[in-house]
């Protein structure tokens, strides 16, 4: 079955609590992926953080995170038959109203973000 794209949630979203998602990418960086399948129409990707409060200046992590996010979005897409732009909050409030939407400029075509 197709995905219609990618769902971005945080960890600090009420309705996650250690599950929700078929991906989280801690700030670290590392891709953590679930055990099991979230949705069988979307692919639901959460950012460990919080962006709902209002930021002068990301951190080299929370910036990581982002460039980490581009690429798995790009791969997924890739994989599962959707286009890259397909990319969507979790809720007005998730994954919060400073979320970086800006940074997920995607083409596959010459691999920009």
């Amino acid at each position: 079955m197709p995905y219609y794209g990618v769902v971005v949630h945080h960890s600090a979203c009420y309705s996650i609590n250690g599950k929700g998602y078929d991906f989280f990418i801690a700030k670290a960086g590392a891709i953590i992926p679930s055990s099991e399948q979230t949705d069988p129409l979307y692919i639901h990707v959460c950012l460990e953080g919080d962006f709902s409060q209002p930021r002068n200046h990301w951190s080299a992590e929370q910036k990581e995170q982002i460039f980490i996010l581009n690429k798995l979005v790009l791969r997924l897409a890739e994989l599962n038959d959707f286009q890259p732009q397909d990319v969507f909050p979790h809720s007005n409030s998730c994954p919060g109203p400073k979320f970086p939407w800006s940074q997920l400029v995607i083409s596959p075509e010459d691999r920009y973000h």
